[in-house]
């Protein structure tokens, strides 16, 4: 996508407070009631900040004029209560008073700034697993179609700023309210007072903001393709590390990440700066408005003690109002600033999940008869090719079989849609006549155990890699020994030092191609799946190897259907049928003798081989 089109589309986007709108609705009904009850703690919080601020006339007024504070109905009040006969012994109690109000708003500002911090890091947490659950669920065509660094960029940064979006929402939130019941104090100490420092110090804002919007827009959208292209270099770079480290190519990797990488992190700096430049002028202006009331109290008071009173009441609430606005400003900055990864956020959120993904996964289905393809047709897109043109096939139980055929004739989506991860553009694949779909169609791929040409093997113990996705406690090591004698890597396995608990090392580093291939074909044994399909399974091994690998495939029990993908024809030479694709359509099948006399093109395929 190009930048101009990327700013069109960023401009289309929903308004920042549809976004919040759709983030909420992706919150369970638990985490809405816990942000109800914070907000009651956020009123709680706002109240005992009122009550410190009230404090502090009778305490300032006990230190200046403590007769004239016994004189109050409050003051009267306390001595009467107190015992207290003198002005002086009034100190000690309002003193207390006022700390104790001062101490109380401080536990409950951190109870809350504790609560909000981690209710909004949970919510986060929830949305993550939400978004890798729902992608997971996705269909085969959808992760095809989809570069693997936006799900990891999703999963990794961006899902971070909707927990991050949530929580300067509380911000803004906890600290309007404070803002009210602040300016609500300072309205009955002093009303014009209030509302020329409200006005000036909100103006101010809003100029700032209106100023800082575009920018921050821009930043926001910047970063949300950054962050692609970061972790993209970083697959590319450390995914083809044998290749960079052969070629030295570092320099150029390098080169990548840096040119994505810069951009990305200037933008933070400056969304840095935008959320906190303002404060520094808002206090100097503070400091001036406190200076010019100074002044004016003292000319329209009575007296300067009556001056000094309200004055330090008011400069306490401007104390808490400037700090307040600066909260609600830099996490409205912050909010605009994570606009687009928000959304993409949101996106990942809105995938839809499939029926099945609510319900338990079915059995595995119990093949007995056939497969079988009539007039299937493929194409992976609307516009796109047709990839398969009318194809009927059937393969029947127990039988091994190769597909063969040049590249982009269609073998590996003749695979994807057998194993039930595609469906048909037009015509119908059949299992044991019926059709696979639905709740069937997840069945079916329970019935079917994959070997791919690149066995993924993770950094665990090769039993755990044996039994792929099983928890450690519920392997079973008696099916895991027998497969392994099946896959004929027992022998290598029990030989080691650690036997099946030795560790692979990531993605099988310390193992040869032929010892991945086979603890790739023992998992598949694992599994208990009735059908087996090799998609290149031995393409990358030397022919020794290979054979060694095709020994062990050829010795499983006719139990089992068996589906090979091969670009060597000696793969599939054993095999009992072979059929031979080209352009989307059957060409031939038969045995490899047969196909030597009928097919052309499969005669020249075996030339080719020799």
């Amino acid at each position: 996508m190009t930048d101009g089109a990327d700013e069109k589309h960023h401009r289309s986007r929903p308004a920042l407070l549809g976004l919040i709108r759709r983030l909420w609705g992706h919150l369970s009904q638990r985490r809405r009631r816990q942000y109800g009850l914070l907000f009651g703690l956020i009123l709680l919080s706002a109240f005992a900040e009122v009550v410190s601020l009230g404090a502090v006339m009778p305490f300032l007024g006990v230190l200046i004029s403590p007769e004239r504070v016994l004189k109050t109905s409050f003051g009267s009040e306390v001595a009467r209560f107190t015992g207290i006969t003198t002005p002086a012994e009034l100190i000690l109690p309002l003193s207390a008073t006022f700390a104790g109000a001062a101490l109380i708003a401080g536990c409950i500002r951190m109870i809350l700034l504790w609560s909000s911090n981690r209710l909004a890091s949970n919510s986060g947490a929830d949305l993550s697993i939400e978004i890798y659950r729902r992608t997971l669920y996705q269909p085969y065509k959808v992760h095809v179609a989809r570069n693997s660094s936006e799900v990891i960029s999703g999963l990794s940064y961006k899902v971070s700023t909707a927990s991050s979006a949530l929580q300067q929402v509380l911000v803004i939130v906890s600290s309007m309210v404070l803002l009210i019941f602040i300016m609500g104090a300072m309205l009955a100490i002093n009303a014009n007072v209030a509302i020329v420092a409200t006005v000036g110090f909100g103006c101010s804002y809003g100029i700032i903001i209106r100023v800082f919007r575009k920018r921050l827009a821009r930043n926001g959208a910047l970063n949300a393709r950054g962050y692609t292209i970061v972790t993209k270099a970083q697959q590319e770079g450390l995914g083809g590390i044998r290749d960079v480290l052969l070629d030295g190519t570092q320099p150029f990797y390098c080169e990548i990440y840096s040119r994505a990488n810069y951009p990305l992190k200037q933008t933070e700096g400056d969304n840095v700066f935008i959320a906190g430049s303002p404060r520094f002028a808002m206090e100097a202006i503070g400091m001036t408005l406190i200076a010019a009331l100074a002044y004016f109290l003292t000319r329209q008071l009575d007296n300067s003690a009556s001056a000094l009173l309200v004055l330090g009441t008011l400069a306490l609430g401007a104390q808490r109002l400037l700090p307040a606005l600066q909260q609600i400003y830099s996490a409205w900055v912050n909010i605009i600033a994570c606009r687009d990864s928000l959304h993409d956020t949101l996106e990942f959120l809105d995938q839809p999940i499939p029926p099945e993904a609510l319900r338990p996964p079915p059995p595995a289905l119990d093949f007995k008869k056939s497969i079988r393809f009539e007039a299937v047709k493929f194409k992976y897109s609307s516009t796109g090719p047709t990839v398969l043109n009318g194809i009927d096939l059937e393969l029947s139980r127990g039988y091994r079989y190769g597909f063969v055929g040049s590249t982009g004739s269609g073998k590996s989506t003749m695979l994807d849609l057998l194993m039930g991860l595609l469906e048909p553009t037009d015509g119908r694949v059949l299992v044991d006549d019926q059709p696979v779909a639905g709740e069937r169609m997840l069945a079916w791929r329970r019935a079917i155990a994959h070997v791919p040409q690149s066995i993924y093997l993770a950094d665990t113990s090769l039993a755990e890699n044996i039994a792929f996705g099983v928890a450690k406690e519920e392997i079973d090591m008696e099916r895991v020994r027998k497969v392994a004698r099946q896959a004929m890597i027992a022998d290598f396995i029990e030989s080691s030092p650690n036997g099946y608990s030795a560790l692979v090392g990531e993605r099988g580093v310390r193992l040869s191609g032929g010892q991945r291939q086979r603890i790739g074909i023992a998992r598949a044994l694992y599994k208990q799946a009735t059908v087996l399909v090799f998609d290149e399974a031995t393409s990358s091994l030397d022919n020794a190897t290979e054979r060694e690998v095709m020994d062990a495939i050829n010795g499983l029990g006719r139990d089992l259907t068996i589906i090979m993908v091969a670009h060597r024809l000696s793969t599939v030479k054993r095999c009992d049928v072979i059929v031979e694709f080209g352009k989307g359509i059957v060409v031939a099948q038969g045995t490899y003798d047969s196909l030597l006399e009928q097919s052309p093109s499969f005669r020249s395929m075996a030339n080719a081989n020799e």
